[in-house]
């Protein structure tokens, strides 16, 4: 059985990318629906001559209401207020949604709780299979350094990129927190300047760098007297993370109404 798969900012350069990775994923997932902002210039055109392949069929539409009946499940990487209004359309016509967007506030967030109950949604803040084995290996390496360990994260992204830090960094820093039984809302340190005094053992610092075609680095550090364990996730090519939402589309398509992330596809 063939899933339809809808791709929100199709032209932009993670749409791109989606839209080449479900062609890449095999005759059961397919692209039948391919969206932009309604005052995009693109509005009209091929998605399949957007990434060089010719015609395939799919117009680039301004509007989810008019092709959310060709679709199974939608994948959206784009900003909280256009991906919570695509949201009110999926629940009102139960698709399922994959949600890659970052940034959300924790009204927004609960917006997106509240409609897991009526459609299955996978929502994480990265779907590359490498981070997510990074999320086990920090789980593991926080729960046997524990509390003998200051932790710092690093991450780095293209300089278009407008939050910060990383959804991505973020989400190292809660696992690590949960796994030492922190509040990381209450120990997180956003960067540093001037006399900071004395580092407190247990605040998870974060170091966020913007420049250039960076596509995503992200280091953990663990560091202790003498010696420190860095574990680094470096993304050369949004292909990974387009690969993972992708099969994450072809997961979450199938299952019961539900709020899902990579580590359920994996299996993790």
């Amino acid at each position: 059985m063939t899933t339809r798969i809808g791709i929100t900012g199709a032209a932009g350069r993670m749409g791109r990318t989606l839209i080449e990775a479900v062609g890449l994923a095999g005759s059961d997932l397919l692209v039948t629906a391919a969206l932009e902002q309604p005052q995009s210039s693109l509005i009209g055109a091929d998605a399949g001559e957007l990434i060089g392949q010719g015609k395939s069929g799919v117009i680039l539409a301004g509007d989810l209401a008019r092709v959310i009946a060709d679709i199974d499940v939608l994948i959206d990487f784009t900003v909280p207020a256009a991906t919570l209004a695509n949201l009110e359309q999926c629940v009102a016509h139960k698709v399922a949604m994959v949600i890659g967007t970052t940034g959300f506030t924790p009204q927004e967030q609960a917006r997106i709780d509240a409609a897991a109950q009526t459609i299955p949604i996978c929502k994480a803040s990265n779907f590359s299979t490498g981070v997510n084995v990074c999320f086990k290996l920090l789980d593991m390496a926080a729960r046997v350094l524990g509390d003998d360990v200051d932790v710092e994260v690093y991450e780095a992204h293209h300089r278009h990129k407008i939050d910060a830090p990383s959804g991505t960094a973020l989400s190292m820093g809660k696992v690590v927190a949960d796994a030492l039984g922190r509040d990381l809302q209450k120990v997180a340190v956003y960067g540093r300047e001037g006399q900071t005094g004395a580092r407190e053992r247990e605040t998870i610092g974060f170091a966020t760098v913007r420049a250039g075609d960076i596509v995503g680095d992200h280091t953990v550090t663990f560091a202790a007297e003498g010696e420190r364990v860095e574990i680094t996730h470096k993304a050369s090519s949004r292909m990974s993370f387009g690969r993972g939402a992708v099969r994450a589309a072809g997961w979450v398509a199938g299952q019961a109404p539900g709020l899902y992330d990579m580590q359920d596809v994996l299996g993790l």
